[in-house]
């Protein structure tokens, strides 16, 4: 073992040119606010807030904000045909947001017309895959982006705990077959993730291609259809969302006793690396991921 200070190799810290820092929300788009937000609140989501100006609500559960667009006059509402909720945006925390969003738009990225009315705060967006956004944000501290458009609820706790030490893990994206690589590509480029080495794996459904984000904050899995799904597949999407906890026989249990259900069968159940809850409204799931203290 070589002493500290003496011919030690340097490790260059991961890039992470836009300064990521986390997730600041996800977003749903759905036209049954009220079905999606009996969802979320037995997951341990509460509804925190009230959009000023459109039907749109903010839900908190310890550092996670999860956003329930249910706006008419919102593209991505009214392309909805089936009435299935969709993850329609994911906002990342950067350093600054402006600088983010040109440097973005200059690698190819398509840039989202902003539709902000009088006295709503302007928050630069790109184009995310299948549809969705997502936003550059770079206020999250002292002035947060809800202080402006957003009214709390009167008497509801603004922070309210999470459940079993729960936390955004990240975000499954389907992808069309052989699309991985572009992919992969495109999050290298824009925001400096980086893939996950194979033997490195995380829940109970470890396919497809993971990558991490520069901050280490969180992961983004990239799956493919098999090929016996090609007729019935989805398109391109944002899936679920994955949620991180130190004890998943202690997030199950708790969930259950709320009333949330979890894929039970013998080759896919709860166990200490994760766990599947069961599709709500059509389209909704969470998965359960076993987060270490790394």
């Amino acid at each position: 073992m070589t002493p500290l200070g003496t011919d030690r190799e340097a490790v260059p810290d991961m890039p992470n040119r836009l300064g990521l820092n986390g997730i600041e929300f996800i977003e749903y788009a759905t036209t049954r606010p009220q079905a999606l937000g009996h969802v979320l609140e037995t997951m341990g989501f509460k509804p925190i807030a009230r959009h000023r100006s459109r039907e749109v609500m903010l839900y908190r559960q310890g550092g996670m904000n999860l956003i329930i667009n249910a706006h008419s006059e919102d593209a991505r509402v009214s392309a909805l045909v089936d009435e299935k909720p969709v993850i329609s945006a994911v906002a990342f925390r950067v350093k600054d947001a402006l600088r983010a969003h040109t440097r973005c738009v200059e690698l190819g990225a398509w840039p989202v017309p902003s539709h902000a009315q009088a006295m709503e705060l302007h928050i630069p967006a790109i184009h995310g895959p299948g549809g969705s956004r997502i936003y550059l944000v770079d206020r999250w501290t002292e002035f947060s982006i809800y202080d402006i458009d957003f009214k709390p609820i009167p008497g509801v706790d603004q922070h309210p705990p999470a459940l079993a030490g729960l936390d955004y893990f990240g975000l499954v994206q389907y992808v069309d077959p052989g699309r991985s690589e572009d992919w992969i590509s495109y999050y290298e480029t824009m925001f400096d993730f980086s893939t996950v080495p194979e033997d490195q794996r995380y829940g109970i459904l470890p396919k497809g291609k993971v990558l991490k984000s520069p901050c280490g904050q969180f992961m983004w899995q990239l799956i493919e259809p098999d090929p016996w799904m090609e007729s019935d597949r989805a398109p391109e999407n944002l899936e679920r969302i994955g949620l991180g906890t130190p004890d998943v026989g202690q997030a199950v249990a708790l969930l259950k006793s709320r009333g949330v259900e979890f894929i039970e069968t013998s080759s896919l159940h709860p166990e200490d690396r994760g766990a599947l809850t069961r599709r709500e409204l059509g389209s909704v799931s969470f998965e359960l991921v076993h987060r270490t203290g790394d």
